[in-house]
């Protein structure tokens, strides 16, 4: 008997399901990032002084804070993350969905700056839980053939979600459209129930074994590899952390760029986000996982350091460089973290880099703005930091080669 015909691996509708779940932590991540100057204006006052940095209406000390404090709430995803070690991906993912979609719409109707801050800071672990176990039901979902594309289809989906609300930005002036912008995540929570009939649990996963100890524990054995993917995942944060979070703040009140222009450029970074991860996608496949991310890791560090050159056309060209290296650096570095653990830590390993990822970017946010003082510019700043990701990015050298794994195997080693 003729066996039925089969679509991709990565290509299935639990998989689409899950992509859209991504596209909804795009959707609320990404826009604290786009109308945190435009908070700042309405709550606060313009200062007096010529420079333009006077008028984004708060000091930038306070605004930094504010961001560093919304990206520190991230350590909390790996908890969650890892209870999906133990009460299943689905179940999980539910949860952590509506309640950082929630948060994310309340915040429309803030009463003052800090309030914001505090309500996007609780939904901020929420919504980074969502992301990184999208990754990890899509590399379970796919076989070892179709997983970087499973992985990059992820990543694919949480730059879409960041696009819409950088032109939504765009598209309506004044400091209170922040309001309508932050609405936007009530779309993804008012479809939720419809998506999640369409969720499933990754067959791998309903079969594994029972996790022990804390959450976020990691056997011995598992230790150094965990650790060093970890660190290396924190260190290009290091770069974009500072290098993405500033782009609004910088390109407005200090180069003086147009908010419709930069919204443009978010709008022009998802053809070169896409471009990127397919780069990674086949990098993954052809040349390996940690060479793709290895060379991803430099470039973007090499990028940032570009884009806070001093000139628009700097800025738009670094940024675009590096969205697109960062972007292929996802594909490669999800596979890692599928392939280099058995199933009942996978999430937890997803958490971790999560973790990572939050530490390095709040390092990165802090450093950026040190050295910007100490040395009397962006430039300095974005040179120094972007150069040092780059160097780090051979510590993938270091971690064993997992193209070709599947899954299964890992589960009896």
């Amino acid at each position: 008997m003729a066996r039925e015909p089969r679509g991709p691996s990565w290509l299935t509708v639990p998989m689409i399901t899950v992509s859209a779940l991504s596209v909804a932590a795009g959707i609320g991540q990404f826009a604290v990032t786009t109308v945190i100057g435009d908070v700042a204006a309405h709550f606060g006052e313009p200062g007096t002084g010529d420079e333009a940095i006077a008028q984004l209406g708060l000091p930038t000390t306070t605004i930094g804070v504010a961001l560093a404090m919304v990206r520190l709430a991230s350590l909390a995803s790996l908890p969650a993350a890892a209870m999906a070690d133990r009460y299943g991906r689905r179940t999980v993912l539910l949860i952590v969905a509506t309640f950082g979609l929630a948060l994310t719409s309340l915040s429309a109707v803030a009463p003052g700056f800090w309030w914001y801050v505090a309500m996007v800071a609780f939904a901020r672990p929420a919504l980074s839980t969502v992301n990184a176990l999208a990754g990890v039901v899509a590399a379970e979902e796919a076989d070892a053939h179709g997983r970087s594309s499973a992985l990059a289809l992820i990543a694919a989906a949480y730059g879409l979600g960041s696009g819409i609300v950088s032109v939504g930005r765009g598209l309506l002036p004044g400091e209170a459209s922040f309001r309508w912008v932050m609405a936007f995540s009530l779309i993804p929570l008012l479809l939720l129930p419809l998506l999640a009939r369409k969720v499933r649990e990754p067959a791998i996963a309903q079969r594994r074994g029972p996790a022990v100890g804390l959450p976020g524990r990691v056997p011995r054995e598992y230790v150094g590899r965990v650790a060093l993917l970890a660190g290396l995942t924190g260190m290009i944060a290091l770069a974009t952390g500072p290098g993405f979070t500033y782009l609004f703040v910088y390109g407005e009140g200090v180069l003086g760029a147009s908010p419709l222009l930069l919204s443009t450029l978010v709008l022009g970074a998802g053809p070169a986000g896409l471009t990127g991860i397919l780069i990674g996608r086949w990098g993954a496949d052809h040349l390996g996982r940690t060479l793709t991310a290895g060379v991803a890791m430099a470039a973007t560090g090499a990028a940032v350091a570009y884009a806070y050159a001093g000139q628009p056309r700097d800025l738009i060209l670094g940024y675009l460089l590096a969205i697109a290296a960062s972007s292929a650096f996802a594909p490669p570095t999800g596979a890692l973290i599928a392939e280099l653990v058995p199933t009942a830590i996978r999430a937890t390993v997803a958490g971790w880099g999560t973790v990572a990822g939050v530490l390095g970017a709040v390092i990165g946010l802090t450093s950026f703005g040190v050295l910007a003082d100490l040395t009397g510019g962006f430039a300095s700043a974005a040179r120094t930091i972007g150069s040092l990701v780059a160097i780090v990015a051979i510590g993938f050298w270091w971690l064993p080669e997992t193209l070709g794994v599947d899954l299964e195997d890992l589960e009896s080693a």
